[in-house]
């Protein structure tokens, strides 16, 4: 599945929200933002025989930063919020690894160039319900649990001289995972213009782990549009179909919201 395939079906959904049947309580959001993520962490692929070795994304493969666009669309009906999110992360490097390692059913040869590719496309829904939703205070504040699921869809491509061939040889390897997460999210609005979001989700099992905990500061100058920025933070650790990742990414982002 291509990306711009998954962000065609995701602008679907988004427009399924703002097209939902309207009422009086109701509010329709949609968030356009850059996020910027550092890895840290490991990564491995198994052949069909061998175990593959652990290869660090910031050590051996010195990948870059993640810079990519997110979207989000949620929907307010009273004290419930139903949101979709899409994260595209991408990470490459060049250079030389230090070591001959495994991946998949190629070992490649220590200190020969090398390419390596890492995407994650995370897709996010979460249904929060807001147990404490004071809305007609001079400080409005909303709190209560949320159930989310995080479709992570995993691709990594590595490029080096094979041991005994002396060929470049190129392994790419993909898994899909859903991670269901349980947390909560809360929303202070300070003032009529100013707002603070702190969401927090967590989930394990059969070997897959997903922390996703962000915080952000929203700007409204005017009452159906503004700004925001924060900072996100992710700890994802997949174990299945081959594919090993054991990596934290983390940074801040900004954009643009609009509400109607």
């Amino acid at each position: 599945m291509t990306r711009l395939f998954k962000i065609l079906l995701f602008a679907l959904a988004l427009t399924g929200l703002a097209c939902g049947p309207a009422l009086a309580d109701e509010i329709v959001s949609l968030k356009v933002g850059y996020l910027m993520l550092s890895p840290e962490g490991d990564f491995a692929v198994d052949g069909n025989v061998l175990t593959g070795d652990p290869i660090s994304l910031d050590n051996d493969l010195g990948f870059d930063d993640s810079e990519n666009v997110i979207v989000e669309g949620a929907l307010n009906l009273g004290p419930f919020r139903l949101a979709v999110g899409y994260l595209p992360l991408e990470f490459s490097g060049a250079g030389q690894i230090s070591r001959q390692i495994q991946f998949g059913d190629t070992v490649f040869q220590a200190n020969a160039d090398t390419r390596s590719e890492v995407t994650l496309d995370i897709f996010d829904a979460g249904l929060t319900w807001h147990i404490i939703n004071f809305d007609d205070l001079p400080t409005r504040i909303q709190l209560g649990p949320e159930l989310a699921v995080k479709l992570v869809d995993t691709e990594a491509t590595f490029t080096g001289t094979e041991v005994g061939s002396g060929l470049s040889i190129t392994e790419t390897e993909s898994v899909n995972a859903a991670i269901p997460t349980v947390g909560a999210r809360a929303r202070i609005g300070i003032s009529d213009f100013i707002g603070l979001v702190g969401r927090l989700g967590y989930m394990e099992y059969d070997d897959n782990s997903f922390l996703d905990a962000e915080a952000q500061i929203e700007f409204s100058p005017i009452p159906l549009a503004g700004l925001y920025g924060g900072y996100r933070y992710f700890d994802l650790q997949v174990d299945d179909s081959g594919m090993f990742i054991d990596a934290q990414f983390s940074g801040p982002f900004a954009g643009a919201f609009v509400r109607f």
